[in-house]
């Protein structure tokens, strides 16, 4: 039984998540960039529920330029669960208390990621705004989500 209360104690601790409090001092690309808190740590941190573009696909600058002007040497809260493959912190990123997720979706700089985005989530929404006006990378006429481009990404 005492096990049993350990693992719980542990789930319950996980499905709760950490928060990350600092200032954004770096951005990879559309839906990652780099906190740093008070006490001088990094966290490599991926915005959760959304896939923006990868390198070499169109819309790639653009969306990096988009969370850079969200974020940049702005205070940043992160709410996390999980690490990926990459080691990244995966979570809810706000900037100066702007959802920098929601953002990036509104201003079509980032997909909704399906595989992990619960129905009903508002992010649909913003997206189906975004891309019935053709805005950001729904100007496009046909634009390739990552997770089908991945595949096909041309060597380098």
């Amino acid at each position: 039984m005492r096990w049993l209360t350990t693992i719980l104690l542990a789930l319950s601790h996980a499905a709760l998540g950490e928060t990350i409090s600092g200032t954004v001092v770096g951005v990879v690309d559309g839906d990652t960039l780099t906190v740093l808190d008070s006490q001088q740590r990094q966290y490599r941190v991926r915005l959760v529920e959304i896939d923006a573009p990868e390198r070499r696909q169109a819309f790639y600058v653009r969306s990096g330029k988009s969370l850079y002007g969200l974020c940049f040497k702005k205070a940043a809260q992160v709410e996390w669960r999980t690490k990926d493959q990459s080691n990244r912190y995966v979570g809810q990123v706000t900037c100066a208390g702007v959802d920098a997720n929601a953002e990036q979706v509104r201003r079509g700089m980032a997909w909704v990621s399906p595989s992990l985005t619960q129905p009903g989530s508002l992010l649909y929404e913003l997206e189906a705004h975004a891309r019935v006006r053709g805005i950001g990378l729904w100007a496009d006429p046909s634009p390739i989500p990552p997770w089908d481009w991945r595949p096909r990404k041309p060597t380098p």
